[in-house]
């Protein structure tokens, strides 16, 4: 997985695709201080916040058991920053085991594969609530572009080769693209948030995060809240990524091999998990 863990602009795709374009500045002038300054004050965040949740996911935890077979958390291998792979940590939402005779396929809005509480949690995010634990391990931040599966990453990036440039900062539990954006469901999703995250990378700065952190909370306390979209919504860029080819839209009806690119006649289906 060379390619879905270098951030090099000159690198080009083996497959002859185009050149991805230059990779985008990460912030501004006193960036690298402010990232040394807020990785501390996320560490100290993050131990109060998981501390503080701990009776919830206790109760949580009871309830996943009851509810359905399977480990009350679900671990994944994700990408993060500079291409190093991780584990990310989620609370279960879907039925064990839903992806071992599919392979990798996108989770879609309504998927019937989530379990009942799974849908709520999703809907809540409180499912994301375990991914503290990988603020303090440092393998992410509080706000960044999302983590993605190296063999996903590795697809996109066929077709999208400036997908890599997300890989120059750590991954977050949320941000601007997680903010505006619905979740990825094809490609023209992929996209648009793209541009979101690099729109992210090159504007990183306290301004930006204190405003993505107010409209994350009032996303979570008032779903739907137009107020949390006005927030950041200056901040969104005009135009998605375009893509180095033509893909189809990527959807839930076949799983995707290790290898196999999608084509124009063949619907392939990622997914980001449960």
């Amino acid at each position: 997985m060379a390619q879905a863990q270098t951030v090099r602009a000159e690198d080009a795709d083996t497959a002859g695709h185009r050149r991805a374009d230059p990779a985008p500045n990460v912030g501004g002038r006193f960036c690298t201080a402010y990232l040394a300054l807020r990785a501390a004050a996320e560490w100290a965040v993050s131990l109060v916040l998981l501390i503080t949740a701990l009776p919830l996911l206790t109760v949580l935890a009871v309830l996943l058991k009851i509810s359905s077979p399977g480990p009350v958390l679900y671990t994944q291998m994700r990408l993060g920053q500079h291409g190093r792979p991780f584990r990310i940590y989620k609370l279960r939402t879907m039925s064990h085991g839903c992806e071992s005779e599919t392979g990798p396929v996108w989770s879609i809005a309504g998927d019937p594969r989530a379990t009942k509480i799974g849908r709520w949690l999703r809907v809540t995010h409180l499912d994301e609530l375990p991914q503290l634990w990988n603020v303090l391990r440092g393998d992410m931040s509080l706000i960044g572009p999302r983590p993605e599966r190296p063999e996903i990453a590795e697809h996109i990036e066929r077709a999208l080769p400036e997908f890599r440039h997300r890989l120059l900062v750590r991954p977050g539990i949320t941000g601007l693209a997680q903010v505006l954006r619905p979740p990825d469901a094809d490609l023209d999703t992929v996209c648009l948030k793209l541009a979101h995250d690099l729109e992210y990378i090159r504007r990183l700065g306290p301004l930006l995060d204190a405003r993505i952190a107010a409209a994350t909370m009032l996303g979570l306390t008032m779903p739907g809240a137009k107020a949390a979209r006005v927030l950041v919504g200056g901040c969104a860029p005009r135009q998605p990524v375009q893509t180095g080819h033509s893909m189809p839209r990527l959807r839930l009806t076949a799983p995707l091999g290790p290898s196999e690119l999608p084509s124009t006649n063949t619907p392939a289906v990622l997914s980001k998990a449960a």
